[in-house]
């Protein structure tokens, strides 16, 4: 049976996106209810898999990772090996913080963060050029960014 989400539920989601360190009890207090049914609510949203986990996002210059950089890959082959291979060694590297499968130019489009340019030749020379299944790579190097989030607009879809 599928859990369908209402507008309690879709609140609840909204401001735990905003901000997933907020007490039950605040949650409760900004809808005008009390915390048991609230926390009862979250409790739901979490075993039906609405919730996958709660993040502190960091800022990324802060802690010394100041250059982002996209990376379109095109694979030599297509097999399940392949992409199984490529997929595994991928997600071993630390600087690649988003690995998406995609239609188009390229198989895969990565998202990498790193201390600075130095950073992403280095990642480049010692690490993905070292795949043997590599194909074709090209860089887009991120100059800034505007917008950068992982909330998603509930009422815009559900």
């Amino acid at each position: 049976m599928h859990y369908s989400l209402d507008k309690i539920d879709r609140q609840i989601l909204t401001l735990l996106q905003q901000n997933s360190n907020r007490t039950t009890k605040s949650i409760a207090t900004e809808l005008g209810m009390t915390t048991t049914p609230i926390f009862e609510r979250i409790k739901k949203l979490e075993k039906e898999g609405y919730i996958n986990k709660y993040v502190a996002v960091l800022n990324n210059k802060k802690i010394g990772l100041k250059q982002t950089v996209f990376i379109g890959i095109t694979l030599q082959g297509h097999t399940r090996s392949f992409l199984e291979k490529f997929v595994t060694q991928i997600n071993s590297f630390p600087e690649v913080i988003e690995c998406h499968r995609v239609s188009g130019n390229f198989d895969y489009l990565l998202k990498l963060v790193v201390e600075d340019i130095e950073a992403y030749e280095t990642f480049i020379i010692s690490k993905l050029t070292l795949l043997p299944y590599l194909g074709n790579v090209q860089s887009l190097i991120a100059l800034s960014t505007s917008k950068e989030t992982n909330e998603i607009d509930l009422g815009r879809i559900i």
